[in-house]
């Protein structure tokens, strides 16, 4: 059983969207594998799922990412 309570690493002023509770945190208060982030405001943090499907969108579609070049392509055989 450990002694003490380890702290999750951080900076204030540092947003982060925590993914489990849908939350938007200052500073990190969950797991990192539960958030995203860091962000510089609370602004950008509130939009971080928006922020994500718009970057893998690009990255899906982005043809220097990808060996077949049909990939992405709607009407494919």
């Amino acid at each position: 059983m450990a002694l003490f309570k380890r702290r999750t690493v951080g900076k204030p002023g540092e947003w982060f969207y925590c993914l489990e509770h849908r939350t938007v945190e200052e500073g990190p208060q969950c797991r990192a594998a539960d958030r995203l982030g860091p962000y510089g405001t609370r602004e950008e943090a509130r939009h971080a799922m928006e922020t994500a499907r718009e970057r893998n969108e690009e990255w899906e579609t982005d043809p220097k990412w990808h060996d077949d070049p049909d990939r992405g392509k709607s009407g494919g055989a």
